[in-house]
């Protein structure tokens, strides 16, 4: 259960390769603190984080005076110490709204407070490593503050719309007559993937990754490859096994292509299911039962989450379930108080004796 399974080597070695790609378009003091930060952050983390940076140094070398006419490659560690709390104030209000027109994709890009924030704190992040480890004399970002996050709802299906997902993907009503003509090849792949989503609160990454020597039909179970490359055994109920029993069934008739052998969901193109098309079947589903609701992959966790907490007030078990290491992450998002309990709060109170 330690040695993880082939996809994940093969996507690990894709990431380390994406994240020196993207420390090649940076000042060459960021290589330093990319490897000093390896042991406790995660390949995404620190690619996200190196996007972030590169975001951040193309502005400087665009926009600020100080530093026109370099690029960021020709940055050194001195020019750091010229960065002022300014600097970053005039960034984070250059990405409420900017222009990537050097970019392939081009196009407006908008920044929330979510989205300045994440940013800072990859800012946050370098200067604090170059100031602990006595490049920096002073750590400048300490003096912008974090932009406020305001609290948004928590999006999830209800029982009687999760009820209503199942049996649109079993029958296929709404569905346009294109999508028909591909149901019938996906029908059982895609219910067995939405039930796995609703029954676990599995991750989209998790998903993607699963195999079919993961699974453990004597035990209803399976190992599951979680954020950081940590592996933890999970367990699903009967109509979970069901839906994947039947899938299995479909399944062990297809021949994968080369690589794509033991994964558990294939395209049509008998590859491996990827992420962005598991957003988009469940998309396709969600928006037909639920049109007002944007319900993701992550969305459907969310529905797990609140389900699980609903029928067993633990929130530690939903924390230890979702893989959440801090159970305040937890509780922010499931112990809230339900629109039933509000309710109740409401008939509650007696303004007047009957």
């Amino acid at each position: 259960m330690k040695n993880p399974k082939p996809y994940s080597i093969h996507q690990n070695k894709l990431n380390i390769i994406k994240l020196r790609k993207v420390i090649r378009d940076l000042p060459p003091f960021c290589a330093e603190y990319f490897r000093g930060i390896e042991p406790h952050t995660s390949i995404l983390t620190r690619i996200n984080y190196g996007y972030d940076l590169r975001l951040f140094f193309n502005y400087l070398t665009e926009r600020v005076m100080e530093f026109r006419g370099k690029k960021p490659q020709d940055l050194k560690i001195e020019d750091l110490r010229k960065i002022e709390a300014v600097h970053l104030e005039m960034f984070l209000e250059y990405i409420t709204l900017y222009n990537r027109s050097s970019d392939k994709q081009g196009g407006d890009i908008s920044n929330n407070e979510s989205g300045k924030a994440r940013k800072l704190s990859a800012i946050r992040s370098c200067f604090s490593h170059f100031y602990k480890k006595g490049y920096l004399d002073r750590n400048i970002t300490e003096l912008v503050d974090i932009p406020k996050i305001h609290e948004k709802a928590i999006i999830r299906l209800d029982v009687d719309e999760v009820a209503k997902l199942l049996d649109l993907v079993e029958n296929g009503d709404g569905l346009t007559d294109t999508q028909k003509r591909y149901h019938k090849y996906t029908k059982k792949r895609d219910l067995a993937l939405l039930t796995l989503f609703l029954g676990t609160g599995i991750r989209i990454s998790e998903c993607v990754g699963l195999n079919i020597t993961d699974f453990d039909f004597n035990n209803n179970g399976f190992k599951v490859t979680r954020k950081g490359g940590n592996q933890e055994f999970l367990y699903f109920g009967d109509e979970v096994r069901e839906a994947l029993e039947s899938y299995l069934k479909e399944r062990k008739q297809i021949r994968p292509l080369p690589g794509h052998e033991d994964s558990l969901f294939l395209s049509l193109q008998r590859r491996r299911l990827s992420h962005r098309a598991i957003q988009n079947l469940v998309k396709k589903y969600a928006r037909i039962i639920s049109p007002l609701k944007k319900i993701s992959p992550h969305k459907l966790r969310s529905t797990y989450g609140t389900t699980l907490y609903r029928e067993t007030g633990d929130i530690y078990l939903v924390a230890d379930v979702l893989g959440h290491k801090d159970v305040n992450t937890t509780r922010k998002h499931y112990a809230a108080i339900s629109d039933d309990k509000r309710r109740m709060a409401a008939r509650a109170v007696k303004l007047r004796d009957d």
